[in-house]
């Protein structure tokens, strides 16, 4: 087993990975599983800034809904939605991880200002690959069988274990990248939850996480809303926030580092109060709440709602 560097290196410089790092997911796409609200450009740009406020230390940006039932979109219109945003984010100052398995819109989203390329295709096309290689930037290798935009979950894919199974995919990808000139400290590894897996094999996969951080690379905790959680619960993507939690709770015992979240201010406040308890973070014995937070606000008497009793 190899120890987890502590720094990760990336196209913006090292970002330090020895503390859980929020990863805020932008969806610069109409389409997205978890979103149904307003995708416009300056929706997503508005997002980017929500998400560096409230404490997201990497954006994520995709301009292609992985859902299946939905068909692929073509480079430059991928191209179109995704440049604005990046640009947006890179003039905040953000740290930026383009979502994309399109050697094309990989270019495009570094040359504008990304940092990371996170690769849902399985790190295997060697020209997106080289296009990380040639401008420095971080990986995120994510483990799946099945081609994007294609089969939802192969149930006959694992016969090994898939924690056998993805030991060896990820060190067969890693020699390879590292043929290209990306060094393990460039590399972050995601199990890809849901993706070519049942919710029974997508579990089975977060139980071998502990074996997956050995592999002296983090791990990034890609299980907000994911169907998985849907399917444990019988919850509707916005409803997934609690079973998120859990996720991100088991995850980070196990070694995860980098949480790729949909809702950063609630990753935050999760992370703080895990924090103090775990005596990572002094909690003064002088701390009191503070009394305007401490109740909820009446209701409004004019509201109709009538008296509280």
């Amino acid at each position: 087993m190899s120890p987890v560097p502590e720094t990760l290196r990336t196209a913006a410089g090292e970002i330090n990975v020895a503390d859980p790092v929020i990863v805020g997911v932008v969806n610069a796409t109409p389409d997205s599983f978890s979103d149904r609200g307003d995708r416009s450009t300056a929706a997503s740009i508005r997002h980017v800034e929500e998400h560096l406020a409230n404490g997201a230390e990497v954006i994520e940006i995709g301009g292609e809904s992985n859902v299946t039932n939905r068909p692929a979109v073509t480079p430059e219109e991928e191209i179109s939605r995704i440049l604005p945003v990046v640009s947006a984010a890179a003039e905040a100052g953000a740290v930026i991880s383009i979502d994309t398995y399109k050697p094309a819109v990989a270019r495009a989203a570094l040359e504008a200002g990304a940092a990371i390329v996170n690769d849902i295709s399985g790190g295997g096309n060697l020209e997106l690959m080289g296009a990380a290689a040639e401008a420095g930037a971080g990986v995120v290798l994510m483990h799946t069988v099945v081609e994007p935009k294609t089969q939802r979950w192969d149930e006959t894919a694992y016969p090994e274990g898939i924690t056998a199974h993805q030991l060896s995919f990820f060190e067969q990808r890693l020699e390879a990248l590292a043929g290209l000139g990306i060094d393990r400290d460039q590399v972050v590894i995601d199990p890809g939850p849901d993706f070519g897996k049942t919710p029974r094999q997508t579990v089975d996969s977060l139980k071998g996480l502990p074996e997956l951080c050995g592999l002296g690379c983090p791990v990034m905790l890609a299980v907000s809303r994911k169907d998985f959680i849907g399917a444990i619960n019988h919850r509707r993507p916005s409803e997934r926030g609690p079973g998120t939690f859990a996720a991100l709770a088991f995850g980070l015992d196990c070694g995860g580092r980098l949480l790729r979240v949909h809702d950063v201010a609630g990753t935050r406040d999760f992370l703080q109060v895990r924090e103090a308890l775990l005596g990572r973070t002094e909690v003064d014995p002088g701390l009191r709440i503070d009394e305007e937070i401490r109740r909820e606000p009446p209701r409004d008497q004019g509201d109709g709602a009538g008296d509280d009793v």
